[in-house]
């Protein structure tokens, strides 16, 4: 089974929204302008790049993503990877980084029900919270900010449900007080 893992710059606060200065957000830009840059907290990106199989995507990261990512150096293996959009709306892939479009969440199960590296959600709040919703999500990367945002879109629904435990598998923090943690949904 391919184990599908949300990766995510969020806030302390659990935002997650515009970490890299997309427009239309209040805080836009948020882990670089308000943040003193350490490389070591990025170690994590670096390694999420080498063990993965591919990426999914919910239709407003990938649009972002597509004009951009195509042509930055720091994600030659992500342009390398197979890419996934989630979106019942979106007609065609973009030519400049072409994806397998799914229609449903029973097509990511389908998709997550094969064997291989794991699947990484990149951004894609929409998505990422209702893969765990679903059940889908099997583990969390997440860089934690010591910022309070406010508003903003968040890591995780809103939704009325059962409780879900997770592991810590692995943490850091660093000195310009950005937490990693790791945790796997404990089943």
């Amino acid at each position: 089974m391919t184990r599908i893992i949300v990766t995510a710059f969020v806030s302390a606060d659990g935002v997650m929204e515009a970490p890299g200065g997309e427009a239309g957000y209040r805080n836009a830009g948020w882990t670089f302008k308000d943040v003193e840059f350490d490389p070591a907290a990025y170690e994590l990106k670096g390694r999420e790049q080498e063990e993965a199989g591919g990426l999914l995507l919910g239709r407003h990261s990938y649009e972002a993503f597509a004009p951009v990512w195509p042509t930055m150096d720091d994600f030659a293996r992500y342009n390398a990877l197979p890419r996934y959009v989630v979106s019942r709306t979106l007609e065609a892939e973009d030519d400049r980084w072409p994806a397998t479009i799914l229609r449903s969440l029973d097509e990511v199960a389908a998709l997550k029900a094969q064997d291989g590296p794991p699947l990484l959600v990149h951004g894609s709040a929409e998505l990422g919270a209702a893969l765990a919703d679903a059940g889908l999500v099997d583990r969390y990367h997440l860089l934690v900010f010591p910022l309070l945002l406010g508003a903003g879109k968040r890591l995780f629904s809103a939704a009325d449900k059962d409780t879900e435990r997770l592991a810590l598998v692995e943490h850091d923090v660093y000195g310009n007080g950005v937490m990693k943690q790791v945790w796997d949904v404990v089943r």
